[in-house]
């Protein structure tokens, strides 16, 4: 077996260049790979496309990455949390192309399948249709939509071995296992790290024949977007 394991997140990026696509997994500031995020900051690679659910917050997740002006695209379903997000949009510095949010997960699982395109019903109709070929099925009209094209997919997992098989925690189970399928080269990063054989093969979630790089992380902060708590009685 080729060794997946690398040293940490500055080595797992190393060959992530300017211009290139980046799928990078999680919801909100849940489940999104913290140490990646950070290294590529470090590592200044500008001009990138990034593909997400959301554009984190502006001093943590993608928003570090916008605030150094990184990005040159946002491909997301949400993003309210991001003010930073918001002046680069309406000045004109960032391209976005906003995406029903299950058009995006179906899209990185079209790319995880081989697959070329999909039809959905989703965006029928509206500004998001214009010019994109729609077909009718059985009477329903459905917007076609490519599978992406990323360079790299970059996801966080609760737990993983040495051979690339994850297993997600609660939550974080979201966008995670459809973007580690699809990128060209995957990147995990864990929180525990075994050996192989000692996970229990009914609970992983990813296998390791889709992740090319892993290494376990540290210092996770796991930010609340939204923190709410019930008054004191």
């Amino acid at each position: 077996m080729i060794n997946k394991v690398v040293s940490g997140a500055e080595e797992a990026i190393r060959d992530i260049e300017d211009g290139q696509t980046l799928m990078l997994g999680g919801f909100g500031l849940c489940g999104i790979p913290e140490n990646c995020i950070a290294a590529l900051v470090q590592k200044k690679v500008k001009n990138l496309t990034c593909i997400s659910n959301n554009a984190g917050v502006d001093d943590f997740g993608i928003g570090l990455l916008l605030q150094q002006r990184q990005v040159k695209k946002m491909i997301s379903s949400y993003v309210g949390e991001n003010a930073e997000f918001e002046r680069q949009l309406l000045s004109g510095e960032l391209e976005v192309d906003l995406i029903p949010q299950g058009t995006l997960a179906t899209r990185c699982m079209a790319a995880g399948y081989g697959m070329p395109a999909i039809f959905t019903p989703a965006g029928v109709g509206t500004e998001v249709a214009e010019g994109k070929e729609v077909r009718n099925f059985n009477g329903k009209d459905y917007l076609m939509e490519y599978a992406f094209d990323a360079d790299f997919a970059i996801v966080k997992a609760w737990k993983g071995d040495t051979a690339g098989n994850l297993i997600y925690k609660a939550t974080s189970r979201n966008f995670n296992p459809v973007m580690a399928m699809a990128g060209k080269i995957t990147i995990a990063e864990v929180e525990i790290l075994v050996e192989a054989g000692e996970l229990d093969p009914d609970q992983i979630h990813t296998p390791g024949v889709y992740v090319h790089r892993i290494f376990q992380g540290d210092h996770y902060e796991k930010r609340i977007e939204q923190l709410t708590v019930r008054p004191k009685i």
